[in-house]
């Protein structure tokens, strides 16, 4: 019994079904736009000459090919997003690919833990005043042995949520030119 190695057409055929398969999480409409795509590099390389078996090879394996087209489809929409839940996962993503990713997502992180630390410092004090503050245990000037260094004062309150939403505002604009930055850059490879 002879086994005969697979044709083109079947080595390509098996391909598109395995990429489509890792797809799955892109919309339909896509996902479809991808395989095309794909199907017309493939066809127009073997026409130009070049064996199927390096094309494929070039184009990495499905599992590859699918995830760098679902990293591409997350920062687009990311890039376009205000959720800082989208943005960091962009961010993460994009962290694995190098360095400045990694400072940009660990930026991201920090910005929007403080912006929202001080969003909710803003909101609590009025409410906890005892248990929200900066507080200080040696004794201040009245004998009080703890007290709470800055005070009731309503302008550092409104001071704290305004700086708070600042710092969001900007941790998110600043994500969001980094990844339509990481997007032209990935474009020009």
């Amino acid at each position: 019994m002879t086994l005969t190695q697979p044709t083109a057409t079947q080595s390509t055929e098996a391909y598109i079904a395995d990429l489509r398969t890792h797809l799955a999480p892109i919309t339909l409409s896509e996902r479809e736009d991808i395989l095309r795509e794909i199907t017309a590099h493939i066809r127009d390389s073997a026409e130009a000459g070049t064996p199927i078996d390096t094309i494929l090879a070039r184009l990495g394996t499905p599992a590859q090919l699918a995830a760098e087209y679902r990293d591409g489809q997350l920062i687009r929409a990311a890039s376009r997003s205000l959720s800082p839940i989208i943005l960091l996962r962009a961010t993460l993503r994009v962290a694995t690919k190098g360095i400045t990713g990694v400072l940009v997502c660990l930026l991201g992180f920090i910005g929007y833990v403080t912006g929202i630390s001080l969003l909710l410092t803003g909101i609590l004090k009025p409410f906890f005043p005892s248990h929200v503050g900066i507080f200080n245990d040696s004794p201040n000037t009245f004998g009080d042995p703890r007290h709470d260094t800055l005070g009731q004062v309503v302008i550092l309150i409104t001071l704290v949520l305004v700086s708070g939403a600042i710092v969001l505002i900007l941790t998110t604009v600043a994500i969001r030119a980094f990844l339509r930055l990481s997007q032209k850059v990935q474009r020009s490879l």
